[in-house]
C-alpha cells in the first residue's frame, strides 16, 4: 500500500485534536503531493497540537486584563492586633428554666394511671473564673447568655439542667455593680456567680394531693437573672510609661521588648495601651505598659483623660518619659505629676524613674544638664531610636521590680507574675 494512503487512513482514525488542520487538508486533498517519507513518519510533525500563543505586540494594559484578580485575604491570614484591655462592661443573663409537663400515665388495663408530668430543668449559671493564663480582659465579650434548661417529659422524666457558662478572667479582677465592689477575684481558681439561672417549672405530678387526684396544672420555667457588671483589673502591668504625646513611649517599648505598637511622627499614635514583656537572665519577666499620651487638663476629663489616667492607676511603678529635644523639658515632668496628683492623691509619689528620651538629637544634649540641675532624682538619658544607654534603663527597671516584690511579700500578698 502506498505511503500516502497509509498516512491518510492513520489520520482519519485519530481524534481531531491530535492533528493540525493543515496536515489534514493536505492529506485529504486530491492534489498529487508526495512528501518525504521521513517527514510523514515523524510523530512530532503529524501529531503537533494547535496552540494559541499570546501575541507579542499586546501592550502592558492589555496583558494586565489576563491576570488573575487579587482576592481578599481571609480573616485568619490577616495580622490582627489585640490591644490590652483592663476594664469591660458586661451584660449577663442566666439561662431560663424549662417548662413543666402536664400529662397522665397511659397503660393498658389501667384506667386511672394518675399524673406523671415531670419538672423542667434549671437554667445554667454564668460564672466568672480566674485563670492564671489570661492576662487581660480582651477576650471577655460584652453580652453573655446562659444555657436554658430542657422541659420536663412524661413518665415523671425531669428535664436536663442547663450547663454553666464560665468566663475566664485574669487574676486581680474586681467585679463592680453600680459603683460597688461585689467580688475581688485575686487568686487562680476563684469563682463568682455573675448571673443565676432560672428555676425549672413544675409538672402536674408535683400538684398531686388527696383532694386533687388528677391535677392538670403545670408551671413554666423562670427566666434567668439579668445584671450589668463592670470588670476592672487591679494591676495592669508592673511599670507604666507616662508622658505627653510624641515623647517616644511606643518607640521605647519596641526597643526593650517584643511588643510592636504603632510608631509615627504625629501625636496620639497610640490610642490603646500595649503591654510588652522584658526578660531577664533569672527567668523573671517585667511587664511594661505603653500608656497613651495624656494632655494638660486630663484630670478634668479633657480628651480621654479619665480613660488614660485609669490605666496609670493600675501600674505598680511608673516611668516618666520626657522629650529632651523640646525647650524647657522640665515643664513636662511638672505637668505630668500635677495631672496625676489631681486625679488621685499620692499617684505621682509612687516609685518611679525619669527617662530623658531622644538624646541622639543635638538640642537634647544641651537641655540634659539643665534638666538634671532642677531635679534631685537622677535622669536616665537614652535614645529609643539608636538604642543608646538602654542597659541603664533595664538595670534600673529590675531594681524597681525587686523593690515591688519585697513590698508585696511584706504585705502577705503574692506579686503579679507574667
Amino acid at each position: 500500500m502506498p505511503v500516502m494512503k497509509q498516512c491518510t487512513i492513520l489520520v482519519s482514525m485519530l481524534p481531531p485534536r491530535f492533528v493540525s488542520t493543515l496536515t489534514r487538508a493536505i492529506l485529504e486533498s486530491k492534489r498529487p503531493w508526495i512528501p518525504a517519507a521521513d517527514t510523514l513518519l515523524d510523530p512530532g510533525y503529524l501529531f503537533k497540537q494547535q496552540t494559541s500563543p499570546r501575541p507579542l505586540f499586546l501592550s502592558c494594559a492589555q496583558c494586565s486584563n489576563h491576570q488573575e484578580p487579587k482576592r481578599k485575604r481571609n480573616l485568619s491570614e490577616k495580622k490582627l492586633k489585640r490591644y490590652f484591655v483592663d476594664h469591660r462592661r458586661v451584660f449577663v443573663t442566666g439561662g431560663s428554666g424549662g417548662n413543666g409537663m402536664s400529662c397522665f400515665h397511659s397503660e393498658p388495663r389501667k384506667e386511672y394511671g394518675g399524673p406523671d408530668g415531670g419538672d423542667g430543668g434549671d437554667g445554667g449559671h454564668i460564672i466568672l473564673k480566674v485563670d492564671r493564663h489570661v492576662r487581660s480582659l480582651s477576650s471577655v465579650l460584652s453580652v453573655y447568655r446562659g444555657f436554658d434548661g430542657e422541659p420536663g417529659g412524661s413518665k415523671n422524666c425531669y428535664g436536663r439542667n442547663g450547663d454553666c457558662l464560665y468566663i475566664r478572667v485574669p487574676p486581680g479582677t474586681l467585679v463592680k455593680e453600680e459603683n460597688e465592689i461585689v467580688a475581688d477575684l485575686s487568686q487562680p481558681g476563684d469563682e463568682y456567680i455573675a448571673a443565676l439561672g432560672g428555676a425549672g417549672g413544675k409538672g402536674n405530678r408535683f400538684f398531686l394531693a388527696n383532694d386533687n387526684r388528677a391535677p392538670v396544672t403545670c408551671t413554666p420555667g423562670q427566666p434567668g437573672q439579668e445584671r450589668v457588671l463592670y470588670l476592672e483589673m487591679k494591676t495592669m502591668a508592673h511599670a507604666g510609661m507616662v508622658g505627653f504625646p510624641n515623647a517616644g513611649k511606643s518607640s521605647l517599648l519596641r526597643a526593650i521588648s517584643n511588643a510592636k505598637p504603632a510608631v509615627a511622627s504625629y501625636p496620639f499614635t497610640t490610642l490603646n495601651p500595649h503591654v510588652g514583656i522584658v526578660h531577664y537572665e533569672d527567668y523573671q519577666q517585667v511587664a511594661v505598659a505603653d500608656i497613651p499620651g495624656i494632655i494638660r487638663g486630663a484630670h478634668q476629663n479633657r480628651g480621654l483623660g479619665f480613660a488614660f489616667l485609669r490605666h496609670i492607676e493600675r501600674c505598680r511603678f511608673l516611668l516618666f518619659v520626657v522629650d529632651l529635644s523640646i525647650a524647657e523639658p522640665w515643664t513636662q515632668l511638672e505637668d505630668l505629676k500635677y495631672e496625676l496628683e489631681k486625679y488621685e492623691e499620692g499617684l505621682s509619689e509612687r516609685p518611679h524613674a525619669i527617662i530623658g528620651n531622644k538624646i541622639d538629637l543635638p538640642q537634647s544634649k544641651v537641655n540634659l544638664p539643665q534638666l538634671q540641675a532642677r531635679l534631685e532624682q537622677k535622669v536616665i538619658p537614652l535614645s529609643a531610636l539608636t538604642g543608646e544607654n538602654l542597659e541603664e534603663l533595664l538595670l534600673h527597671l529590675k531594681e524597681l521590680y525587686d523593690d515591688y516584690v519585697q513590698i508585696e511579700h511584706k504585705r502577705g500578698q503574692e506579686p503579679l507574675n507574667w
